[in-house]
């Protein structure tokens, strides 16, 4: 991250460097960042950069599909998405988040990455695959995610069929998933089981040739819909809580919303978590600072030119949400928490916040993600008063997903009810 940066600030929007034998392009900046989103996938493309990936998708889904077959798998998940299925993953959320912190003792020291990891799992374990997959298998899931995660890393990047120990528990991990979601799919078929879940809307999908999507298929988009939010979700919850602990003065305004929407403890609604603009500043602001995915990265199958410059075909383009994201001309005082930076309604300019991407490759998760963040922090701010231990919170640049350097411990005392 200090290369780039150093990069932006020396030589401005636009500059490259080598990595691994490869010449890599960073665009920094919104109007490269658009011209990096906007590029047709026939000269930018995703899906060459992200070939690691398939070995955990399976064939033929996202990265290893053609563009318009995977806006078309993309496509599939929408219904999951409307406003009645969010209002069930609501109360699953809470559930959970309820479940999970109510096991907790009256005090304590937790660590805010093992809690927010363990929790997201189970979130969405239940979310896309169902309380059938959430009452057996979470433990076993979170085993299996842990082997399918540990195939993503640089190795990978440039060749993800090593036979290396971490891609062969990989396949076997993938290969086991496939086993268990097509026995679900099964039992509900069988059943005629109806579920309100990411699985039951692939399995209620149909391809442009009216034909069922099969059970590798199924499997494959739900571990994509999976590895796209769960580890996402838990990095952005963890950052939002351990930014607002470490700056206190920004959390009466949050407790008194929090107030405010629960006066009477009512049901944790959509519509009352959408109502949370305070906390919904402050994940704002995590993610400004502290986006999940530093690098964005496509390959270029044909020139492109950008101002004076030809960034030629062969190489590697890449935007970096860390670094466009702290640009002092867009967001001033950018390396100071202020939440508030997003109370005005000029908003910022289009491509200048890109942590969940942006153009036709926008991540559709994010409303999933931010009512996540929103439902945890809900719950904890409602049940426990909290104190940050590990006050120097920085980010740990050794993971894919970048969250902060562990330990991050919170110091918890249960409110009294």
């Amino acid at each position: 991250m200090g290369l780039l940066q150093r990069g932006r600030e020396r030589l401005g929007d636009i500059f490259w460097f080598r990595l691994a034998g490869s010449r890599i392009h960073a665009l920094t900046g919104p109007k490269a960042n658009a011209a990096f989103f906007q590029a047709p996938d026939d000269q930018l493309s995703a899906k060459e950069a992200y070939r690691f990936t398939v070995p955990i998708f399976g064939p033929g889904i996202a990265y290893d599909a053609t563009p318009d077959v995977m806006e078309e798998q993309i496509s599939f998940l929408f219904p999951a998405l409307k406003d009645e299925r969010l209002r069930s993953y609501a109360r699953v959320m809470e559930e959970e988040a309820e479940n999970y912190f109510g096991r907790w003792p009256q005090g304590g020291e937790a660590d805010l990455l093992t809690a927010m990891n363990e929790l997201t799992v189970f979130i969405s374990s239940r979310c896309l695959v169902g309380d059938e997959f959430r009452r057996r298998l979470s433990t076993e899931f979170a085993r299996l995610y842990h082997d399918l995660e540990g195939g993503i890393n640089l190795l990978a990047f440039f060749n993800p069929d090593l036979p290396l120990p971490s891609f062969k528990r990989r396949d076997r991990a993938r290969r086991r998933m496939v086993e268990i979601i097509s026995g679900i799919v099964a039992e509900r078929r069988e059943s005629r089981t109806q579920g309100e879940d990411f699985l039951q809307t692939l399995m209620a999908a149909r391809g442009g040739d009216g034909k069922a999507l099969t059970d590798e298929a199924i499997t494959g988009l739900l571990l994509t819909s999976i590895f796209a939010g769960q580890h996402t979700s838990s990095v952005l919850a963890c950052w939002t809580g351990a930014l607002l602990l470490q700056n206190p003065a920004f959390l009466p305004a949050v407790l008194a919303e929090q107030d405010a929407a629960f006066a009477g403890a009512p049901e944790m609604t959509l519509e009352a978590l959408r109502a949370m603009g305070v906390l919904e500043r402050a994940i704002r602001e995590a993610e400004r600072m502290h986006p999940p995915l530093i690098m964005l990265m496509r390959r270029i199958l044909k020139d492109v030119t950008y101002g004076e410059y030809v960034l030629p075909a062969g190489d590697i383009a890449m935007v970096s949400p860390a670094v466009s994201q702290r640009i002092p001309d867009i967001f001033p005082d950018p390396d100071r928490y202020n939440p508030d930076r997003f109370s005005s309604n000029e908003g910022f300019p289009k491509y200048s916040m890109i942590a969940f991407g942006g153009g036709r490759h926008a991540c559709i998760g994010g409303t999933f993600a931010y009512l996540q963040v929103k439902v945890i922090w809900s719950v904890l701010f409602r049940r426990f008063n909290l104190e940050l231990i590990d006050r120097d919170v920085r980010p740990n640049y050794r993971t894919f997903v970048v969250g902060p350097r562990p330990p991050c411990r919170v110091r918890y005392r249960r409110k009294s009810t």
